[in-house]
């Protein structure tokens, strides 16, 4: 599955669907899921990812754009949608499109095994209640430790992290730290190996009493080759050897002090965070 952001300009042809996700809230959950659905499919997609969407008017904004699609290629748009308010479901309903209410789909047959009736809040999944305002300041505080122990600027508090990242410059360390901090509420730090280290290199002293919170990263030469060479084009920093060097040196590191570690190359952020809270046994928690 392909995807491109949808505009009034768009034209598809026989291979291409347009896709909209529609809530009164965030769309977020939509689009998770409605793209989780999508990727068992071979096709490409056109999306149109419409949040907040909570008056009638709107929705018929939306009926339009989709009805109009359907009009110009006989294709019907498929409609991943999450709305509360009858009114406003109706309106995209009616429309020319295949459309997916994804979450009374799974409440209807939770509602049955529990024989209890649902109790709708609008925006209750992302939005910022009493409810879920402690979670909140986890994840913000999580953040701001996350960026304030990015790439080694700060070994304080250390005691603090739950996870300490290691790799070389480029294998991955800071956009894992944040992922973990953004959608898990995990305080990660991350350190980083550069080219002057490796003459002799060991690791830091302020790092051994926090073993059992490492985690290495690593990534095949090539990848990381060609990921330096758009920062520093035709630098030594870039060079396939340079990088052959780093990661072994750098794996050999990993290996001595028993550190676990993983090959990023192959991996999205997503997957990367999951095995490391998977291999080091922290709590998941979702917001």
């Amino acid at each position: 599955m392909s995807i491109t952001t949808g505009s009034s300009s768009d034209t598809q042809n026989k291979e291409t669907r347009s896709v909209f996700f529609i809530s009164d809230g965030t769309a977020i959950t939509a689009e998770v899921l409605g793209h989780a659905v999508l990727s068992q499919f071979p096709i490409d997609i056109i999306a149109y990812t419409l949040p907040f969407v909570a008056t009638v008017e709107r929705a018929l904004e939306i009926r339009q754009k989709i009805d109009t699609i359907f009009e110009t290629t006989g294709l019907r748009p498929l409609v991943f949608y999450s709305i509360i308010c009858q009114d406003v479901r109706e309106a995209i309903t009616g429309s020319q499109g295949c459309c997916q209410d994804i979450v009374q789909t799974l409440v209807a047959p939770i509602q049955k095994e529990i024989q209890m009736d649902p109790q709708p809040i609008f925006n209750r999944t992302h939005g910022l209640s009493k409810r879920n305002l402690s979670q909140y300041d986890a994840r913000i505080a999580a953040i701001d430790f996350a960026l304030a122990h990015d790439d080694g600027v700060s070994l304080r508090n250390m005691d603090q992290a739950q996870v300490i990242l290691l790799g070389v410059s480029r294998c991955g360390k800071t956009p894992t730290s944040l992922y973990l901090a953004m959608q898990f509420g995990i305080q990660a730090a991350n350190y980083p190996f550069t080219a002057d280290d490796m003459d002799n290199l060991q690791l830091p002293a302020a790092l051994k009493p926090y073993n059992n919170k490492l985690f290495g990263l690593t990534i095949d030469p090539e990848r990381l080759a060609a990921i330096r060479e758009e920062r520093r084009e035709n630098s030594r920093y870039a060079s396939i050897r340079q990088c052959r060097m780093e990661l072994a040196e750098v794996e050999a590191l990993y290996r001595k002090h028993k550190i676990s570690y993983l090959n990023t190359t192959n991996y999205s952020v997503e997957e990367i965070s999951t095995k490391i809270i998977d291999s080091l046994g922290l709590n998941r928690r979702m917001f």
